[in-house]
């Protein structure tokens, strides 16, 4: 049996409206020796050292077709395909230009970036997800709803503590800015990426994905 909790999405992502959803309650993340030790279970006794060739050669085969314009289906697993996106940590050329005579990075028009691989997109087996579900039942948790938090603080007030962060410690992280101004992640970087679009906030961001971070905009 699973467990779940009940949530509610912020407003700013409904318009307004209540939107309750369920989300699975994890306790722990098996990783690669936990996998490779479970595996042993179910097939029918063969090695580690074999289960771990196979994992190898996947991840090299992913390494050389996927980049070239390919798919990848497994049989009762699922299709993997690329993500793409924007580097903004490594502008292009011509970017690098423009910027040099406006070094003002909340326009849009700045944002010409090399195109990288952003991540894995993955879409289950329609069967693997049906025999999951004939072999779970999910428990709910708890009684009442977890409805997000809201800031106590205008955005004007968040602002100037955003600036008190990044004028202690250099650059501040999106876990420093919702602690800070008490919300959830997902309404701070709403906020944050107002600030930044707003040239009159002093506040740009650097770096991308879990290593984007905010520092003071150079006058």
């Amino acid at each position: 049996m699973a467990n779940y909790i009940l949530k509610e999405l912020p407003g700013e992502m409904t318009d307004g409206k209540t939107v309750v959803y369920p989300k699975m309650q994890v306790f722990s993340m098996h990783d690669y020796e936990k996998v490779i030790h479970n595996m042993r279970i179910y097939a029918n006794g063969i090695g580690e050292g074999i289960i771990r060739a196979v994992f190898d050669a996947f991840a090299q085969t992913m390494i050389c077709w996927l980049p070239v314009g390919h798919t990848m289906k497994v049989d009762g697993l699922g299709v993997f395909s690329l993500s793409l996106g924007f580097d903004t940590s490594t502008p292009s050329e011509k970017a690098e230009k423009r910027k040099q005579e406006d070094d003002d990075d909340g326009d849009p028009k700045l944002k010409y970036r090399h195109v990288c691989i952003k991540g894995i997109n993955f879409k289950p087996d329609p069967e693997l997800l049906n025999e999951m579900n004939r072999q779970t039942t999910f428990n709910r948790v708890g009684v009442d709803v977890e409805v997000p938090k809201t800031s106590p603080y205008t955005l004007e007030e968040r602002l100037v503590r955003a600036k008190m962060i990044i004028s202690t410690y250099g650059y501040m992280t999106l876990t420093d800015y919702a602690i800070e101004t008490r919300q959830s992640k997902s309404a701070a970087s709403k906020d944050l990426k107002k600030m930044v679009a707003d040239p009159d906030s002093g506040i740009v961001c650097r770096g991308t994905g879990s290593h984007k971070i905010w520092v003071e905009r150079k006058k």
